[in-house]
């Protein structure tokens, strides 16, 4: 396997909706594991998630985790992701699953730059920007 980079969200006990939700966007299931599944069963927070990973069928991976107990979570905006190509359709659905529920920054249109991009936070607090460039010529 090559390397690659993803992203790695953090969640306070909502880690298992937010990648089920990612997953109905996405069209994927999402591969979870618990801390109860790795250590003492009947720990408080045995049922939150220790690790999870969405791969979906357009070579997307997302990870995510609940923050271990005991740890403090603590939300930060010095991170978005972004989803781009020229793939039109599928990208307007995705869109339209990550900002259902949640805030629109920029809404979904043409750019000065030609291409047509979006920014959403959606209802995780998690920043999504979603640029829909044009087709390249063959």
């Amino acid at each position: 396997m090559s390397s690659r980079l993803n992203p790695y969200l953090s969640f306070d006990g909502n880690a298992r909706e937010a990648m089920q939700f990612y997953g109905g966007v996405f069209g994927s299931e999402p591969a979870l594991s618990t801390y109860g599944e790795y250590g003492d069963p009947s720990a408080p927070g045995a049922e939150k998630i220790m690790h999870a990973t969405l791969e979906t069928s357009g070579g997307y991976t997302l990870m995510a985790a609940d923050n271990p107990p005991g740890t403090p979570y603590t939300p930060g905006n010095t991170m978005s992701i972004s989803l781009s190509g020229d793939e039109e359709d599928a990208l307007r659905r995705y869109w339209g699953g990550l900002s259902d529920g949640g805030t629109v920054v920029v809404p979904l249109d043409k750019q000065m730059w030609g291409d047509t991009f979006g920014m959403c936070t959606d209802r995780f607090g998690v920043t999504w920007m979603v640029n829909i460039g044009q087709p390249q010529a063959t």
